[in-house]
């Protein structure tokens, strides 16, 4: 090759060259995605150089007042600049105090009921910071896997609602106040047989009744740090007189927070008769045979009992019966005839009476069986002696 073919050549070469470099240096000034790349390299330098990484402690249970949850709440936030420089809490640098209260900033969730557990997990913690802006390779999580969160509260037990109703109904002066009954309740039949049996409980013997819950009211949850409560009573309606129901109204700052009703049953202090052994039917009730118990129940022991004695029983009665007035029946005088004496003698039949006259040959008891002498017709017959003093032909 000669020296002039291979100078053009070398002359071609680099006017090419230069061509295809100025062409590529146009399309890469042009492409919007390097801009892109370019501009968010010169934004995250700043984070890199002023906020090193956030070092984030996470503890096991944790109670806060708010109703959301923010990570600032149930978490200990650090950063831990770049380089051998100490950790610091933000104190250092603007960008520090911004970067940390961002981050302290960040929501996690809400309460949505009182008394609720809210278990927030380390996986939850990175999300919601690369949801803001704040990646995980900037995050040291350290302490417990999960957090448990609480709400501060104030519970109310059932059982002090149904200590309130009890000290209620025993003092007259609150019962008695304008709110009792409501205003705007007529004062009906069943209402004004409650207050005039609790009248009558304070007049004789306070211990003569008991009150019995008809059930326990759930427990009240109150949100937020402890209020200064106080409880408003009220006497209601409950269409039976042997319980009594109360309303309790439950108010802090001036503001009605919740209501809990107390349905009390009433128990009596009562006697039973009670049979120490078996009692054959037509048995007299003495002492020997039935003994009297003092129990509670739902219903007042009636104004004239008395203890069964002298009383028949209807029928045979196992031992440890408990003896109502359904198994006994009054006891009958003994009707006894004396030989020589006139009585009737009466046949019955459907349709028809026949009676007349006769005379006793026997001394009998009722239910015995005697010689009589008809009157009439001088006929000796056997009849069976009746509880009403008559003799029964025996046919």
């Amino acid at each position: 090759m000669s020296a002039r073919a291979a100078g053009v050549i070398i002359i071609v070469c680099l006017v090419t060259s230069a061509h295809f470099c100025q062409g590529s240096s146009n399309s890469q000034a042009d492409d919007p995605s390097t801009e892109l790349r370019a501009g968010l390299q010169k934004n995250a330098a700043p984070f890199g150089e002023l906020s090193g990484a956030l070092e984030i402690y996470l503890p096991r249970e944790i109670t806060i007042n708010d109703d959301y949850l923010r990570l600032g709440q149930v978490a200990i936030i650090r950063l831990l600049p770049q380089g051998d420089q100490p950790p610091c809490s933000g104190s250092g640098d603007p960008g520090d105090d911004s970067l940390a209260a961002k981050a302290g900033s960040i929501l996690l969730g809400r309460f949505s009921v009182p008394g609720q557990k809210v278990i927030v997990e380390r996986s939850i913690i990175l999300s919601r910071l690369a949801c803001n802006g704040i990646p995980a390779q900037k995050v040291t999580l350290t302490g417990a896997k999960t957090v448990t969160v609480k709400q501060q509260q104030q519970i109310i037990k059932g059982e002090r609602f149904v200590e309130l109703a009890k000290s209620f109904l025993r003092d007259p002066a609150l019962r008695e106040s304008e709110n009792n009954p409501p205003a705007g309740s007529a004062l009906t039949p069943a209402f004004a047989g409650v207050t005039s049996f609790l009248r009558k409980q304070e007049l004789s013997n306070a211990s003569a009744c008991q009150w019995e819950p008809v059930r326990i009211p759930p427990d009240l949850i109150l949100a937020g740090p402890s209020k200064d409560v106080k409880f408003s009573p009220q006497l209601i309606e409950t269409g039976q007189t042997n319980q009594a129901k109360v309303r309790i109204v439950v108010v802090a700052d001036g503001k009605e927070l919740a209501t809990r009703e107390v349905a009390l049953r009433f128990k009596y202090n009562s006697r039973r008769a009670v049979t120490l052994a078996q009692i054959a039917a037509g048995t007299v009730i003495t002492a020997e045979n039935v003994k009297i118990e003092s129990v509670v129940c739902d219903y007042p022991e009636p104004a004239n009992w008395r203890p069964p004695y002298g009383l028949v029983a209807r029928r045979r009665l196992p031992a440890n019966t408990v003896i109502d007035a359904d198994t006994l029946d009054a006891a009958k005088t003994a009707v006894r005839i004396g030989r020589n004496e006139s009585v009737v003698i009466r046949f019955q039949m459907p349709g028809l009476v026949v009676t007349a006259m006769g005379k006793t040959l026997q001394d009998g008891r009722v239910g015995e069986h005697i010689k009589v002498r008809n009157l009439d017709s001088q006929r000796m017959i056997l009849c069976r002696v009746n509880e009403d003093g008559t003799v029964e032909p025996i046919l």
